[in-house]
């Protein structure tokens, strides 16, 4: 059965390809022209706009494609055939690594353009990568000491880590395209600046604020952001959780460290319903706790790229809403 299941798979990857020699467009986000020299595809949105900054006034020579533009995140998508087919021929390819992308080896296995540059942003980030955390009264706590170990994907909610990539990425484009590789060091260096920049605002927040712990009624994709300015957090679920109903004992807890931290916000990820976070916010004895939102990057739509959505703003937003909620 395994055995057929991947004869069936190289199949589709030998279809797709010729899909996309002959011609094949599609939907998903790209930047660029048709007459474009290079062709980059990126998994998530971070990466796209590291990029997208890296390249600058060189957009024309590119065609920068973003896989995940509809809304969807990481951990539940499946790539289309055009997405296979755009992979294969590109001369370079950037994905996160974590255990989401499992179905990348089997698509870079059919690959037409054998020297395309493959970049694996965990493999980038080395010993930084940060195993996947439960913490006290989270789902699952009191069975976490027998399961399996895995990683946080969510590396790019670190502006430390956006740094580091950013320089590699640039790095590795320089070699792509080395007629331009000067400018490509400049514009990566002038937005890593911008990055420590705000780096440096967040760790002043943080070290001037009355609390160091927030609580989130939802995932918590949140651990690299967090241990970069010793923040402690409580959550109902782990970062890369699917589940979306919280037990009475998780919400019990919950409400209880809220009354107890006397925290006055209770915070969610994008896209949340909120109904966890307002189930908890009418459990505590004040009832009165502000419900906020801070984005996770995860589920980055066109439109939202097409009306100047970047991964600075977001992580601006995302700065505001956090030291309010730790004061």
């Amino acid at each position: 059965m395994q055995k057929n299941r991947s004869w069936l798979w190289r199949l589709s990857l030998l279809l797709c390809v010729m899909l996309c020699a002959a011609g094949m467009t599609g939907c998903s986000s790209t930047n660029g022209t048709d007459t474009a020299k290079y062709s980059i595809v990126c998994t998530t949105f971070p990466q796209y706009d590291w990029l997208r900054e890296i390249i600058g006034e060189n957009a024309d020579s590119f065609s920068l494609m973003l896989l995940l533009d509809k809304g969807g995140d990481l951990h539940s998508y499946q790539p289309t055939a055009e997405s296979i087919a755009r992979i294969s021929s590109a001369d370079m390819f950037v994905y996160v690594g974590g255990e989401s992308d499992t179905w990348v080896e089997d698509a870079l296995k059919g690959a037409v353009n054998k020297d395309m540059r493959v970049v694996n942003l965990m493999d980038l980030l080395g010993g930084m990568v940060k195993e996947e955390e439960l913490v006290e009264g989270m789902q699952c706590y009191e069975e976490a000491e027998h399961e399996e170990t895995e990683y946080d994907e969510h590396v790019w909610l670190s502006l430390k880590n956006a740094a580091y990539l950013t320089g590699a990425l640039s790095e590795t484009l320089q070699e792509l395209d080395a007629e331009h590789a000067q400018e490509y060091a400049a514009n990566a260096a002038a937005y890593i600046e911008s990055l420590n920049a705000l780096d440096r605002e967040y760790a002043d927040a943080v070290k001037q604020s009355e609390k160091k712990t927030i609580l989130f009624g939802d995932r918590f994709p949140f651990r690299y952001l967090t241990e970069d300015y010793g923040i402690n957090y409580y959550a109902a679920f782990a970062g890369c959780s699917t589940e979306t109903d919280a037990s009475f004992e998780t919400v019990t807890f919950l409400s209880g460290k809220v009354d107890e931290l006397g925290l006055h916000t209770i915070l969610t990820i994008e896209g949340s319903d909120q109904k966890i976070a307002e189930i908890i916010r009418e459990n505590t004895h004040g009832k009165n706790q502000q419900i906020q939102i801070v984005n996770s990057l995860q589920s980055v739509t066109a439109k939202e790229i097409q009306d100047g959505f970047t991964y600075l703003k977001a992580m601006r937003e995302n700065y505001e809403v956090l030291k309010n909620a730790l004061n």
